[in-house]
């Protein structure tokens, strides 16, 4: 007599990851977290940066009209002054 013995393969366990708030989740899950909370990361970053050059800009716009307005009011000086004779 043949004795005839079948193997079984278990099924491959899926990955389960705990993020920090211990939720246990699959893998691809965890992954496209990370990637959404980088992506938040990066348009926090990006909006700091876009207020800097915003208030740089700002400060040059604001040092040209100081200085127009000078020009303006050394003019109108110039102009109003009487005229030595």
């Amino acid at each position: 007599m043949i004795d005839v013995m079948t193997y079984t393969v278990p099924a491959p366990m899926r990955p389960v990851v705990s993020d920090r708030e211990g939720t246990k989740m699959l893998l691809h899950e965890a992954l496209a977290r990370s990637r959404q909370q980088e992506a938040i990361e990066a348009a926090q970053q990006h909006a700091l940066v876009r207020r800097v050059v915003a208030g740089r800009r700002w400060a040059m716009l604001a040092g040209f009209a100081a200085r127009r307005a000078d020009r303006a009011r050394a003019a109108a000086r110039f102009a109003t002054d009487p005229v030595p004779r």
